[in-house]
């Protein structure tokens, strides 16, 4: 067995839109703790989802498969979402 571990990652490009107080504070945050906004992002989203206990519940439901995604997602290798 090799003795390091590498997961790989799927990543794709996604555009969101913030309240304009919470894009600085996110963007402070991000210095803060010298992260890439990319990073901030999926940590602490994952950190959500990891904590929300309601979720878990709705995940386990066949709703949960048939909800709509309101996330834009960009095709291709494009730099940012319009």
């Amino acid at each position: 067995m090799p003795p390091l571990e590498i997961n790989q990652s799927r990543y794709i490009n996604a555009s969101v839109r913030l309240d304009e107080p919470i894009a600085a504070q996110f963007a402070q945050y991000a210095a803060f703790i010298r992260a890439s906004a990319d990073d901030v992002v999926d940590k602490a989203l994952n950190y959500v989802f990891w904590r929300d206990r309601d979720l878990a519940d709705f995940l386990k439901t066949p709703q949960s498969r048939q909800a709509d995604s309101t996330l834009r997602m960009c095709k291709g290798a494009t730099k940012g979402c319009g």
